[in-house]
């Protein structure tokens, strides 16, 4: 009887034991399906603004209606136009073993979509080559360019960011306000005359902000409803998608749940094994008899 006890609390032990090896094995499996491996990562750095002096922004006109009390003439509240000055970008990463193919077709796409190549850059040996483009897009064909880009090749990430910029369309508005009053005056000072290097100071000072004007007019002009574009950074990159077999993520769960398994049995044991060998020390000392015997 003692050695069929035995037996069965072996049995019932080596079930537990799998049970929880099982466990966490068909945990490893799955997790392995949810996850984006290493090899489906773009090892390039994207394009960024330091990458290309060309920045994009539009506008969206938004109406806003008249909230007085009193109505115009007309009787019908009047609309009030609001222009949100805003800079879109969409980053598109792929990957292709037909890269030729496929940049051809990128390039014509762009093309055809009355796009403007802003900032390009090619690099990699055949095999491992990478394309890189930023790519000036008029707002209403972004939606529709964003969407057919990613029709080339394998995507393997994707992102469109949209950023308001009227307060800074309206403080450079307001540095040139006050820069052409800055040299309104300069201008006055001048025409009443004075000491040569008084004069020669002033000339200088006005030339300073001239040359500060023109940049902020460079800056004014890119917000212009002529220039206006939305951006997309498309990078190309060659290579295989490499596809990860079933027999491979078998192998590869079975020594992970193996070894974390192992290390979490061995965990346990040692867990067990020092708070019984506390136990025997309290013993020894008499601490739990003591308490034990303790009267209530």
């Amino acid at each position: 009887p003692m050695h069929d006890t035995s037996k069965t609390r072996f049995k019932k032990t080596f079930r537990q034991l799998l049970f929880g090896f099982v466990l966490l094995f068909i945990f490893r499996l799955l997790y392995g399906y949810t996850t984006v491996t290493d090899s489906d990562s773009l090892d390039i750095n994207f394009v960024n603004e330091t990458g290309s002096s060309s920045r994009n922004y539009a506008t969206d006109k938004i109406a806003l209606k008249k909230t007085s009390m009193e109505p115009p003439s007309g009787g019908q509240p009047q609309a009030k136009e609001l222009n949100q000055k805003y800079e879109k970008i969409a980053s598109v990463r792929s990957k292709t073993s037909r890269f030729e193919q496929d940049e051809a077709q990128a390039k014509r796409r762009i093309k055809d979509f009355g796009a403007v190549i802003q900032y390009e850059q090619n690099s990699g040996n055949p095999g491992s080559r990478t394309r890189q483009l930023q790519v000036g897009i008029q707002p209403e064909k972004f939606d529709s360019f964003y969407l057919d880009i990613q029709k080339i090749g394998s995507v393997l990430s994707k992102q469109v960011t949209k950023t308001d910029k009227t307060n800074e369309y309206r403080q450079l508005n307001a540095q040139v306000t006050s820069l052409e009053k800055v040299r309104g005056a300069l201008m006055d000072l001048k025409g009443k005359g004075g000491r040569i290097d008084e004069y020669i100071g002033l000339e200088n000072r006005i030339l300073e902000i001239e040359e500060q004007l023109q940049e902020l007019g460079v800056k004014i002009g890119n917000y212009d409803e002529e220039n206006e574009f939305c951006t997309v950074k498309f990078a190309l990159q060659e290579g295989q998608q490499k596809k990860i077999t079933f027999l491979h993520r078998l192998k590869v769960a079975l020594e992970w749940a193996a070894k974390y398994y192992l290390i979490i049995i061995t965990g346990l044991c040692v867990a067990l094994f020092v708070a019984n060998l506390l136990l025997i020390v309290l013993d020894k000392l008499g601490v739990l008899s003591n308490s034990s015997n303790k009267p209530s």
